[in-house]
């Protein structure tokens, strides 16, 4: 299968309806740990292919560091998907995301925060990298 920009849009809708379901079915105000178990399960309907709270390795002067990062779910190897559930977005959950998006070279990543009223107006942000835009 080719990897084209219209195929990750395609997969971004998919996994943002995901989350939509989700948050629609038990709402906003939870622990991140509950919408994660949810999406785990609406991912497994949907047949999506993901990676659950996936180590993300960090090479520093050609040096493998141990350390404790990870996203919180690697979709179909292309696309980050972050999960927070806070009182609001801050620069730190973008860097946080931008850097996962980067240390695994994916072209694409999803913050959603669930602690908002309506997930697709205000709770959904995308980046994409330079190598989403070389895509045809």
């Amino acid at each position: 299968m080719e990897i084209t920009k219209k195929y990750i849009n395609e997969l971004t809708y998919k996994i943002v309806g995901a989350c939509i379901e989700v948050h629609k079915i038990v709402g906003p105000g939870l622990y991140e740990d509950v919408y994660h178990k949810c999406l785990e399960r609406e991912f497994d309907l949907l047949s999506i292919n993901y990676k659950s709270e996936l180590k993300i390795p960090l090479i520093y002067k050609e040096l493998d560091i141990d350390c404790r990062v990870k996203c919180d779910f690697l979709i179909e190897d292309l696309i980050i998907l972050e999960l927070k559930s806070v009182s609001e977005i801050h620069p730190i959950h973008k860097a946080q995301t931008l850097n996962y998006m980067n240390l695994l070279k994916v072209p694409k990543a999803i913050l959603v925060n669930f602690n908002v009223y309506n997930l697709y107006n205000e709770g959904t942000q995308t980046f994409v990298s330079k190598g989403f835009e070389k895509l045809t």
